[in-house]
């Protein structure tokens, strides 16, 4: 297991969520790209290597995409 030191970390959501308080928060760190559960700010983290991530928004229709 890889711990990621998330100190310092900008979090932010996207600009397409209003409101609306059921949205994920995605913060670009130095070797990932993490993502966190906006409710929850202080639980789980999923963290991507920057190529999965790059794949999984470029897998998103373009109107999801952040």
């Amino acid at each position: 297991m890889i711990i990621l030191d998330l100190t310092g970390a900008t979090w932010r959501k996207s600009s397409r969520s209003g409101s609306n308080a059921d949205c994920v928060e995605v913060a670009e760190l130095t070797r990932a790209v993490a993502v966190r559960d906006s409710k929850d700010p202080n639980g789980p983290v999923l963290a991507f290597d920057r190529p999965a991530w790059s794949s999984f928004v470029g897998a998103l229709p373009q109107q999801m995409r952040v």
